[in-house]
């Protein structure tokens, strides 16, 4: 069983920065495609950015050029830079695993943008 522990949300002014990180127990963490998606108020659950065990990215447009995901096998580890923060952004940010078809979640930390 994965388990994810997700750190780093908090409250922001519109154009400031959060780093937001997701550890990873319990599972293969250097072959595993971890994925960042949130969820505001009355909104479905979507896809932020993606990053494969090779490095690729994917980012959704809203946040392309403002967000950059990472990972740290070393420390089974993902993170989200998050620059130049928009209310939009405002939502709950869950951390997944994929590994062979299998999702774990995390269970999601707040991110408030707001003057």
């Amino acid at each position: 069983q994965v388990q994810l522990v997700e750190s780093g949300g908090g409250s922001v002014q519109p154009g400031g920065s959060l780093r937001l990180s997701c550890v990873a127990s319990g599972g293969i963490f250097s072959i595993s495609t971890m994925a960042w998606y949130r969820q505001a108020p009355g909104k479905q659950r979507e896809l932020v950015a993606a990053i494969t065990s090779g490095g690729s990215t994917n980012y959704v447009d809203s946040v392309k050029g403002r967000f950059a995901i990472s990972r740290d096998n070393t420390k089974s580890a993902v993170y989200l830079q998050m620059n130049s923060l928009k209310p939009e952004d405002t939502a709950v940010y869950y951390c997944k695993f994929g590994l062979w078809g299998a999702d774990s979640w995390g269970q999601g930390t707040q991110v408030t943008v707001s003057s």
